[in-house]
This record gives C-alpha cells, structure tokens and sequence, in this order.
C-alpha cells in the first residue's frame, strides 16, 4: 500500500510528469503499483501521488527491461533485487519516443543515426528502434498517443533500416524466407531481422504480413529457400501458425524457425516443430545463424 504523508508539500514528480517523461501510460503506472506494490511513492495530504528521482529511476529500468522482452513481473522482481542501475539510462528511448510524439520523422532517425554512430547498427535496432515501436506500440494502445505518431514512427525506422542496406556484404546462398503467420500484421521486427540476417551474408525475401500457409509453402518451392522465419505476435493466430510451421517442416531441405509473443510460453511451443528463436534479437540472429550455416 503506498504511504501517505501529510509532510510532502509537492517534492517529488507528478504523475503525469513521470509518464510523459518515460513513455509509460499512467494507467499502468498504477497497474504496476496496485497488482505489485511497484513503486510505492509518498502521497501528499491530498492523496496526489509524487515520484522520487530513485522510483523514477527504477520504473525507467523496469520499462527498458520490458521493452527488450522481460515480462513485467519478472522484470519488477529484477529490478527490486538489483535496483536501478541494473540497466542504463533510456535515454535514447526517451528521445526516440519524444521525437514520435512531436510526428518528426527526421528526428526519429536522428536518434537511430546517432544510436548507430554510438553503439553500432545491431544494437540501435535492439536497443533503440525495435524497443522505442514497442514503446510508442503501448502508449497507442493506452490512449497516449494518436495513431500518425505510430505510422510515423514505423516510416522512420523503416527508412533507418533500408540505409543500413548499402554496408551489407553481397549474399549467397538459397534465400531465407521471412513471413508473418496467417492473421499477423506486425512486420516491423520481420524487416529488423532481414537486416540482421543480410549483414551476415544470407539472402533474405520478405514475405511479408499475414501470408497464408499455402502461399508460404509455394514460396518455398520456388526459390528452394533454405529456412524460413516466421512470426506471431496475437495469441489468436498461434494455431494458424504452428499449421504453417508444420507444413514448412514436412518439407525437405527446409529449416523451420519462428518467434514472437504468440510462443512466450514454454507451454505455447509444446509440439511445435522448427527452432523458436527466443525474445533477444540479437541472440536470435545468432541462433538463426547457426541452425541455417
């Protein structure tokens, strides 16, 4: 229960202050408090929350955490034991989410560019663009923000993503497909991966948002691809999903590999043939790599 204190005279950030400052919803701000006592802030004698510099630090750490994958329980409980510094500031994040909100798409990828300049392309796509749409994704989803800022912002990144194409060694090989399930239409992750995949020397061909199973399995007839990657992120289209990946399976010479929200779960990918690729881009990039080599 959050305490209350008849001393505090406006010390400490607001609210308000405090999601439009991190990107996160005020409702799940009071989610986080009222399902995990998470933070706990004082309260001034008229019950208004104020947010010490530490508790916005450790909601800055647990938003980071969820947006590089972690659940939020799991990222609370880390974020409790180790505290704040358990991840770096977001301040690439927090620029990232300002420029979507002001709908400026040059400034949206002047954070990416810089991001790319600082820590390199691979972990600006896993450590700015794919977690900063996440971000912008949950604050549509809350009301926060207009859907232009998110179409915007997608533009952005996906004009970010094609710039990175040039440095990329010539591919060889049989390509490697890439495909939203039957009922999926969020491909902005699909396309990051390409990227991934492209800066290590392997063809890709992107199929695309909600491609059905037929159409998938043609594909992989015509271009003799290697593997496929397919994605699901809406619990709603696991079962068309794991029929695609089944089919792709039954065929020879096909690696079958997949990811997404939709297989979280230990439970969700019970049965499911193929490779799951796991929530940490990078990593998957890397475990792709090895199966398909």
């Amino acid at each position: 229960m959050a305490t209350t204190s008849t001393d505090i005279r406006g010390e400490g950030e607001r609210i308000s202050t405090v999601s439009r400052m991190l990107g996160i919803p005020i409702p799940t701000i009071r989610s986080w408090e009222r399902r995990y006592s998470f933070p706990t802030p004082l309260r001034t004698g008229g019950r208004h929350r104020r947010y010490t510099p530490a508790e916005v630090a450790q909601l800055r750490a647990v938003r980071d955490r969820i947006t590089h994958g972690e659940r939020v329980q799991a990222a609370i409980r880390a974020v409790r034991h180790h505290g704040a510094e358990l991840m770096p500031s977001g301040g690439a994040l927090e620029a990232f989410a300002a420029s979507a909100d002001a709908i400026d798409p040059d400034a949206v990828q002047r954070v990416l560019r810089d991001g790319e300049a600082t820590i390199g392309p691979e972990r600006a796509i896993a450590e700015i663009a794919l977690p900063g749409m996440r971000m912008v994704g949950l604050r549509w989803r809350a009301g926060e923000v207009d859907v232009a800022t998110e179409h915007v912002a997608t533009e952005a990144v996906r004009r970010w993503l094609a710039s990175l194409g040039p440095s990329v060694p010539p591919p060889t090989g049989a390509p490697i497909l890439l495909a939203c399930a039957p009922g999926e239409r969020h491909t902005l992750g699909l396309e990051a991966f390409a990227v991934l995949l492209a800066r290590r020397g392997f063809a890709t061909r992107t199929l695309g948002a909600n491609t059905p199973e037929s159409s998938l399995v043609s594909a992989v007839r015509t271009t003799h691809a290697r593997a496929v990657v397919l994605t699901a992120h809406r619990t709603v289209v696991r079962r068309a999903a794991i029929a695609a990946i089944t089919a792709i399976d039954r065929l020879s010479g096909v690696r079958v590999l997949y990811a997404g929200n939709a297989f979280a779960t230990a439970t969700s990918r019970d049965g499911v043939p193929g490779i799951y690729l796991g929530d940490d881009v990078l990593v998957a990039v890397s475990i792709a790599e090895a199966a398909i080599r």
